[in-house]
């Protein structure tokens, strides 16, 4: 159970989704019984028969921001970049000057300290400290930082979704690879299992009673990190940012309270809500960082279901839906989705939990 071979699973490469569904809530929807195993299949804009009226829905209303940026050096080697800590350094940025961001990069030659970075005709940068694993670099600009992102940066896709024309930023992924809530920006890959909802199915769900309560995480650079270590108890999570606003906190307290169901979409909004709460699943409306691991073993507090994508093997994610449904009961549901070609990962279909 704590073996890192223990998350495997077999996975053909064309299983893995490249591109989302044609609409969102056109995907399908595998909904496994975690007290049975039992499973049956529907398409996601089902899960609006599946909840029950009362039901809290928690949403992670993080913005992705298009983090990944492609420039040169002055020697006129390509470099590419991925801000890694955009939320955390908000508070110590200007508007616009100078800008400092933790990076990770990639080019033929690491950078030194010093190493000027050309992105276009209003953004340049320089490197000016070299980390174990990333880089600090200096942005300067006459112009808004956040202008000058959403003008030279993509999307920070997994590496799995190929793009042969990755350095377009208008690659349709800007709006496609974001959720239809997404409010706060500051995440490096978006909470998956939220994209498949259309604005029509939220407004479908408030009307049958459902209440949704929208909290912030911003998803780091951590979640494209493999587990190194064979026994993943020896795994340590990296750091995100979270906000618990007071209006979520109260519709949880009072569903847990009255004995109603936290539902919980994604495994981000399941780390962020089992990090705050007490023993008796309450939250506290706060602000702080999250790096909670849920593996096997773990006793939920606050979340009685969820959405879910299909996770990546070894990858923490699998390991948490498997805390809450059991290994077992998940490495028979991921064969099933095998079997069915069910579409795996980012952009691939869901998984209701209950």
């Amino acid at each position: 159970m704590y073996a890192l071979t223990d998350y495997d699973y077999y996975l053909p490469e064309d299983l893995i989704a490249q591109k989302p569904a044609g609409t969102r809530g056109a995907s399908r929807l595998l909904h496994l019984k975690k007290n049975t195993g039992g499973i049956s299949h529907h398409r996601f804009s089902s899960l609006t028969d599946l909840l029950k009226s009362g039901d809290v829905l928690v949403v992670n209303n993080t913005a992705v921001i298009p983090a990944r940026m492609f420039g040169r050096k002055e020697t006129g080697g390509k470099i590419e970049i991925l801000i890694v800590n955009y939320a955390a350094a908000a508070k110590n940025n200007k508007a616009f000057g100078k800008i400092e961001y933790e990076c990770l990069v990639r080019a033929s030659k690491s950078p030194k300290p010093g190493t000027r970075i050309d992105f276009g005709p209003d953004l340049t940068a320089v490197v000016s400290a070299v980390l174990e694993r990333t880089c600090i670099i200096e942005f300067f600009s006459d112009k808004p930082f956040a202008d000058m992102l959403d003008q030279n940066g993509v999307m920070p896709l997994p590496p799995y979704i190929k793009r042969d024309d990755a350095a377009d930023p208008k690659w349709e992924d800007k709006t496609a690879y974001q959720t239809v809530y997404a409010r706060h920006k500051g995440a490096v890959a978006a909470p998956t299992a939220g994209l498949h909802f259309s604005q029509e199915m939220i407004e479908s769900i408030k009307a049958r009673g459902i209440f949704i309560a929208n909290i912030t995480l911003h998803v780091g650079y951590g979640t494209f990190m493999p587990i190194r270590s064979p026994d993943i108890r020896d795994h340590q999570m990296h750091s995100e940012h979270f906000v618990i606003p007071e209006s979520a906190a109260q519709k949880i307290n009072a569903a847990k309270t009255d004995g109603r169901r936290v539902v919980a979409v994604g495994t981000t909004s399941v780390r962020t809500l089992e990090y705050v709460a007490d023993d008796k699943g309450h939250v506290s409306p706060c602000t702080g960082s999250c790096d909670l691991f849920i593996y096997p073993g773990y006793a939920f507090k606050c979340v009685d279901a969820m959405v879910t994508n299909f996770h990546l093997p070894q990858s923490t994610l699998i390991m948490l839906v498997s805390a809450f449904a059991g290994r077992d009961n998940i490495l028979n549901a991921y064969g099933v989705a095998v079997n069915e070609k069910y579409r795996f990962f980012s952009y691939g279909d869901a998984m209701y939990i209950e």
